[in-house]
Parts: C-alpha cells; structure tokens; sequence
C-alpha cells in the first residue's frame, strides 16, 4: 500500500498548458430557487473533478472532433439541467435563486508533451501535479462568484496520448450525488451522438428541480463582497500549507479492514458497514499523524445524503444539495486507546442518529442563524469525507472508453479533507484522497498500520 507521489519524473519538467480557445454553451432561459440545504455551500469553492481519458488503440484520438461532439452534447445536457447554466441571483429580500441561460464556460487547451500515464499513474511526482492543478478550470475561486461567474466550467485539454476533462461545478447549486448524475447523462448523449439512438432506456433518468420538496424557505443571506473579504473574517486566520496525497486501498485490504472493525461485535449487533469501517480506519490513522494528546479532542464529519432521510424521502434524482455534514467527536486518547469498533460505532450512530427529525433541526438552526461558515468551523482536529465510492465515475465513458484516472481539484481540500472513489479496476478497491498539513502527512506515509503492512 502506497500513497501515489512517488519519486519517478513522469511530467517533462518544461510541460506547460496553454488554452488555446473558449465559448458559452446555453439552454433556454430558467429560474430555480435555492433551497436550505443549498445555502451553507455559498462560501465554500466550485467543486472540481478531473477525468484522464487515453486515446484508443486504434490511433490518436481526434481532439476536435471529440470536443465538438462533448461540446454539442453539453448543450443538450444543459437543456435537462439548466440550473448550470444560469447565474445566482438575489432579490431584494436577500434569498438566492438561479436565473438565466448564460451558460456554462467551455475551455480549450493544450498540455505539450504530458502523457495520460504522466497523470494517471499512481507515483506522479510533483510537477505532474501541478499540471494536474492546470487542467481544471476555476481554482480558488469561491461560489459566491456565481452571481458573476457561470456555474459550470469545463476544460478539455489535448495530451499526448488522450484528452482530460477537467470540470468546476458551484456548490451552492448542486452536490455529489448531481454532479455525477449530470456526468453520467452528458456523457451518455456524447456517446451515442444524442437524439433517436440515446434512447431514454440508455440515458439516466431526468433530474428533478422542484426544490420546494426539500425544502421552501425563503432565507435573507448577507453576502460578503468577495472571497477575500470573507476569508479575512474567518477567526482562526489564513489557511495552512497543505499536501494532497492519494492511498489505494485494493479489495482485500478494504474487506480486512471491515472484517476488524466486525471482528469482536457481538451476536445479534448490526454489522458496520464499509464506510463506517474504512473511515474509522482513517479518523484513527491520521489522529496518530497528528500527534494528538489524550485529552484533545477530534472530530469527524461525513457529508451524508439525506434524500433517503426526509420524511417522504426522495429519489436520487433530485437535482441540488441535499447533504449535511453529521459530526461525531470523542478524546484521542479513547479513540486510540480503544478497539477499531470503537471508533466504527461512534460512526455508526452518529450516521443512524441523523434522521428526517434531525434533518430538520438542522435545517431550522440554520433559518433561524443563517451563518457563512470558514474551513475551520469543523474544528482544528477534524477529519471530513466528501464524495463516494458508490459513485460510479468509472463508468463515463463520452465515446472513447472507460477514463483512466478520476481525481479531485485544489479546491475544498481543507486540513483533513478526505475524498473517497471506487478503484478503477472496481470489485471494491477505494481510493482516499486526503489532504493534511506536511508533518502529519509524512507520518502518515510511514504508518505500517494505517497502510496495512503489518502482518
């Protein structure tokens, strides 16, 4: 087991992407109002996904014609999901909705001699990941500038050997769940060219922007005039140097670390799931990284789903946020002092805890207060999981095959964020991206245990 930020040079050290053009793709005009569960995202930063795709074997892949064909599929997606092609807009009692048809941004670039594998491949050293940084649009900045910016930004750069997809998404329009569900129906009509032949038995099913379900409250926010003036109001200062890394974890080693989460349950005890056993994995891990004394206290939060938890609840579908973080907490010094279950059971019910009732507090608690958060609100102990390894990203495939990497971009990678994928190679490998400051991270890198090299 290994983090992938080898040693090897991959990257040529002279590599340099250059945009070489861009456009707006637009639908028709729209409005959807924000919902609650969209607010608290406003001072948080476009969510960013990578996708490496290499060209077949058959011969080099075609950029023009593969963006084309992307590009005129984008314009029929953004027909179905409008809401990403509009702006934030706020009326005069300060609620927010999406309005318009500006479009989504579309960017066309060059990376001169990088190859899939240069990015793809798990021991990219640093230069390749800074390339990587290039191929996605819309770094360090905030979604507040959705009243300003589109809420979609796509770039598609030429490689040597294939093409990346590097996409920036509002967060205070629409979560994981969406993000992929959009992916996966985008994908599908460049696929098959769109009309007649992406038949509605191919494509996944149509969004839901009927936000009034979730939730239809109207919320006064008073907005910061910029990213950088909110940043200054965050009380625990400017942000830390931090290092992204990304540990694989194949199968077997997922499937042993349940197995000793679930080993000294007792019978009849509902069993700890594979979430809740890889997390407490990591909370434990990088809470001995970070050197923690007994008495300080850690947190851990998962952006959890709550389409599911709503009382009716509501199909995956729904289109927007519909997540929450769900906090648990406990002293170092019991989480490392006591058994793997320990920590897989404080999980446990934290998540079965959040139900439609304590959806809803949540929800008054915040229209009651509404509150611009910062990164450090989690606490400075915290370690938070976003994405999911049940998305399928592996599977969007826009007419060239299966992508070779999917990653994440710089943004919301605060101190102990951690991104969870499916393995490539699926049968349930995860990959956990997780981003720590430079000390815990290079003890983490050296934790037999955390990496399972013990026998």
């Amino acid at each position: 087991m290994a983090a992938e930020n080898g040693s090897s040079s991959s990257a040529d050290e002279t590599s340099t992407v250059t945009v070489t053009g861009t456009r707006t793709v637009a639908p028709a005009k729209s409005r959807c109002a924000l919902a609650t569960f969209d607010l608290p995202y406003i001072t948080f930063y476009y969510n960013q996904k990578l996708l490496l795709y290499r060209a077949a074997a058959a011969g080099p892949l075609d950029f023009p014609d593969a963006v084309a064909r992307m590009t005129a599929a984008l314009a029929d997606a953004l027909r179905v999901f409008y809401p990403l092609a509009g702006r934030i807009r706020q009326d005069a009692d300060g609620a927010l909705a999406v309005e318009g048809d500006e479009g989504a941004e579309v960017l066309e670039a060059e990376a001169q001699g990088v190859a899939v594998d240069d990015l793809a491949r798990g021991d990219c050293d640093e230069e390749a990941q800074r390339v990587m940084q290039r191929l996605v649009p819309y770094t360090g900045v905030m979604n507040l500038e959705g009243l300003r910016r589109p809420l979609l930004a796509v770039q598609f750069t030429k490689l040597k050997d294939g093409l990346a997809v590097g996409c920036a998404f509002n967060h205070a329009v629409l979560d994981g769940t969406s993000t992929w569900h959009f992916m996966s129906y985008w994908a599908e009509l460049s696929r098959t060219g769109g009309g007649k032949e992406a038949s509605s038995q191919q494509l996944p099913p149509q969004p839901i922007h009927e936000r009034s379900l979730a939730r239809s409250v109207r919320v006064r926010l008073d907005l910061p005039e910029s990213a950088e003036a909110h940043e200054k109001t965050d009380p625990n200062g400017p942000k830390k140097a931090l290092v992204a890394r990304v540990f694989s974890f194949p199968e077997p080693s997922v499937a042993r670390i349940k197995a000793a989460a679930n080993a000294a349950l007792p019978p009849g005890a509902k069993p700890f799931s594979t979430f809740q056993s890889l997390g407490a994995h990591i909370w434990r891990a990088v809470s001995r990284a970070r050197g923690l004394g007994p008495a300080d206290i850690t947190a851990f939060a998962v952006f959890a789903d709550c389409r599911a938890r709503l009382d009716p609840p509501l199909p995956p579908a729904y289109f927007g946020n519909l997540i929450q973080a769900v906090f648990t907490g406990v002293p170092a010094g019991m989480l490392l002092g006591g058994p793997p279950e320990l920590a897989a059971g404080l999980l446990q019910k934290a998540i079965d805890d959040h139900d439609a009732a304590a959806v809803t507090r949540r929800l008054e608690e915040y229209e009651a207060a509404p509150k611009l958060f910062h990164y450090s609100d989690a606490g400075p102990n915290c370690v938070a999981v976003g994405s999911s390894p049940r998305f399928k990203v592996y599977d969007v495939d826009f007419g060239f095959g299966r992508p070779e990497r999917v990653r994440s971009g710089g943004n919301n990678k605060f101190d102990g964020m951690v991104y969870l994928y499916p393995g490539r190679g699926g049968e349930g490998g995860i990959d956990v991206e997780l981003a720590l400051q430079p000390e815990p991270m290079q003890r983490l890198e050296k934790d037999a245990d955390f990496l399972l090299l013990s026998a």
